[in-house]
């Protein structure tokens, strides 16, 4: 007597519709859900924006790929509890865009690096990571301390901010969204970086991950 799953594994088209129809379905019920639960969808109450200056530096933290190598998620498990802190929650990350949760881990995860370290530790460990971490891998960035930043662009980033995230900001005593960033920020951000490095820029990026849950 012949296996009744026989015909579907031998035809191929069967099979993919099939694998197709049995991921769909396993994704609708996972992620469906997820859309209903206001609380994905809101900040924590410690949450702050990114000052301008370290947008610019998250900026160049994507430009040199530095979320290839170091993961920002935390997972619930007592061996990164313990070494990283707090795992990452949803609230963490609704301003995020794109988000910067990382997949790989060469080196470690940097989503409670802020305020671990100094700003003299992150700029020696950016000029030569082995001098404070002799078993380390990294490249060395010392052009970031060379860059000088002009601020161009940062007041449009910050409104392109305000935009992307006018339904998932904090809310005021009426229920009404708060802008992440006022006018006079968006209109001061030239001058706040403006003369500063890129040094400067990531290391204060760096310094201002895992605020909002220590």
């Amino acid at each position: 007597m012949k296996n009744i799953h026989e015909k579907v594994e031998k035809n191929v088209g069967l099979f993919f519709l099939f694998t197709v129809m049995a991921i769909s379905i396993g994704g609708l019920v996972e992620i469906t859900p997820l859309f209903f639960q206001k609380e994905l969808a809101q900040p924590v109450d410690n949450l702050k924006p990114y000052t301008a200056l370290q947008m610019e530096g998250r900026d160049i933290y994507i430009r040199d790929g530095c979320h290839v190598c170091h993961s920002q998620m935390i997972r619930p498990f007592r061996a990164e509890t313990e070494r990283y802190g707090h795992y990452s929650v949803a609230g963490e990350h609704v301003w995020e865009h794109p988000f910067l949760w990382g997949s790989k881990r060469t080196g470690p995860d940097l989503a409670r690096v802020g305020g671990r370290y100094s700003d003299d530790w992150h700029r020696a460990h950016l000029l030569d990571p082995r001098s404070v971490v002799p078993e380390s891998n990294m490249p060395s960035f010392k052009w970031l301390a060379e860059n000088i930043l002009d601020g161009e662009l940062t007041g449009k980033k910050l409104a392109t901010f305000n935009w992307l995230t006018k339904n998932r900001s904090h809310k005021d005593e009426n229920g009404k969204a708060i802008p992440l960033y006022t006018q006079a920020e968006i209109d001061g951000a030239k001058d706040a970086v403006k003369g500063k490095t890129e040094m400067e820029a990531l290391i204060a990026y760096l310094q201002s991950l895992g605020h909002a849950l220590k």
